[in-house]
């Protein structure tokens, strides 16, 4: 086991209403849904356990109960802490009520629909070598049509987020959802109105503050029922942590 993420505190929002899987998972959350037999939660927790982490935030909104029942059902090889929105509020806005309960520098923060094969460790070490105010994780893919598109310049820093596009059908650099933020972006937050972390915070940031970490990682983002399906064949079967 890695101690990469011992001193870093992880973020999942998991709050979305995950429209496109209702007719798959019903009443079911998207990040419950089963893979290889367990819950996407499961896999992702004992996942970052593996890298050291120690503390999870977990931004809940749409049928919160079922995760926090499902938390509180099992042991778990890490802290995890629910912060639940009152209201839809948008990725930025679950960062922000989560803020209080964060406590390093940087933190990690995850989408919860998403995975990539990359060592967190590593990038953690890259992205406070890089002294970046955000280091994003990115990967290319054969058809950038699902996903908005990352532009970068010779030096890796990001210049410009490109809306999706349907008719965009060939490759492309895209995000990964999970990215390092320093400190001074999260104590931003406040000042920077707006529901979309991408749109209303990370494109709103000066020129050169976010690094692109281009990684070859298995990727797949599991919010459809096409790639749910196709989740077993890229997301390994993580056994639980020992300590379980």
């Amino acid at each position: 086991m890695s101690d990469g993420l011992r001193e870093i505190d992880v973020v999942v929002l998991a709050g979305g209403l995950g429209t496109r899987l209702q007719g798959v998972l019903g009443d079911v959350p998207k990040v419950l849904a089963p893979i290889h037999g367990r819950p996407f939660l499961d896999h992702l927790v004992d996942w970052l356990a593996g890298f050291g982490a120690r503390r999870v935030v977990l931004c809940l909104g749409h049928l919160a109960d079922k995760v926090v029942a499902h938390v509180a059902s099992r042991p778990n090889p890490l802290d995890i802490v629910p912060v639940i929105e009152p209201q839809p509020l948008g990725t930025a806005g679950a960062l922000r009520l989560a803020r209080p309960q964060l406590t390093s520098d940087p933190v990690l923060v995850m989408n919860g629909d998403t995975w990539l094969e990359v060592d967190l460790a590593a990038f953690a070490q890259r992205h406070l070598a890089a002294g970046s105010l955000v280091s994003l994780l990115c990967v290319q893919v054969e058809s950038a049509a699902r996903y908005g598109r990352v532009e970068v310049d010779d030096r890796n820093h990001v210049t410009r987020f490109v809306e999706k596009d349907p008719d965009h059908t060939g490759p492309g650099m895209v995000s990964a959802g999970i990215a390092l933020f320093a400190v001074q972006l999260l104590d931003r937050l406040e000042v920077m109105p707006g529901p979309s972390l991408e749109r209303d915070v990370l494109q709103q940031l000066p020129p050169g503050s976010i690094r692109a970490d281009l990684v070859p990682g298995a990727f797949i983002d599991i919010g459809t029922p096409d790639s749910l399906r196709a989740a077993p064949e890229v997301i390994p079967e993580i056994k639980p942590c020992a300590s379980w």
